[in-house]
């Protein structure tokens, strides 16, 4: 009967139960010493825990993250100028239901990147739904999605996204069509989810990069009216590392 139990736990894909129920049986095939609500409540807990693991590691597969980062490997030394306080609030992900910005600033190889990765892995823990993109390849495949007529579609993934993460944003100026996507993104998002950006450039130097008076204004009156701001000092990270090595 256990051995029946067992595979029909594994045809409903009941994965986390059915590996459960095998650890309960002994050596002898005899089942441990359990009450039966202990038994059913122990069991629902390990099926709940393998689905929810589950889910995690898709949502973190499907965010396409550039580092395998994580809150605890943040470095806070003093010539970073971190605040310790504010990080840990936003790896809380409190900012993603209150639907604010994160933009996130600093010179080349100072941890931008990292750190908003390690907030979006975060955000995947708790069942959000997160994508990561480079922002001038995420153009470059708005731009194809034109042409294959994808392009709804696109527009319509990112604006459900619980957290969207554009990084490196700001290289280099934005040409019309760009322009318009980033308008449009950020419109659809507006009040409705979180937006993480990583920039080298100070906000301050976003007007020009994005260009066109109006559309400028309006782009960053979204963005930054409802933003943590976050500016990381200090010497590049990457180049610390090659010297160590």
């Amino acid at each position: 009967m256990n051995e029946r139990t067992i595979q029909q736990m594994k045809e409903l894909r009941l994965h986390g139960m059915h590996r459960a129920f095998e650890t309960t049986l002994g050596p002898s095939g005899t089942d441990t010493d359990y009450t039966n609500d202990e038994i059913i409540a122990y069991l629902v807990q390990c099926e709940w825990d393998d689905r929810h693991n589950r889910r995690i590691e898709r949502l973190t597969r499907s965010a396409r993250f550039r580092y395998a980062a994580v809150m605890e490997a943040v470095d806070y030394r003093p010539s970073r100028q971190l605040d310790k306080n504010q990080v840990h609030r936003l790896g809380n992900c409190g900012f993603i239901k209150k639907r604010e910005n994160v933009l996130i600033t600093g010179s080349t190889g100072v941890g931008k990147s990292y750190l908003a990765s390690a907030i979006g892995q975060q955000a995947c823990s708790m069942g959000k739904k997160v994508m990561y993109f480079n922002t001038a390849k995420l153009f470059t495949m708005l731009k194809t999605s034109k042409a294959d007529g994808s392009y709804p579609k696109q527009i319509g993934k990112l604006e459900k996204q619980d957290l969207l993460i554009l990084d490196d944003f700001g290289l280099k100026p934005l040409d019309n069509i760009n322009r318009h996507a980033l308008m449009e993104i950020i419109e659809d998002r507006h009040g409705q989810r979180s937006t993480i950006i990583a920039s080298q450039l100070p906000v301050s130097k976003w007007h020009d990069i994005i260009g066109e008076r109006t559309l400028a204004d309006a782009i960053l009156d979204r963005l930054v009216l409802t933003a943590h701001r976050i500016d990381i000092k200090g010497e590049s990270m990457r180049r610390k590392l090659k010297n160590k090595n």
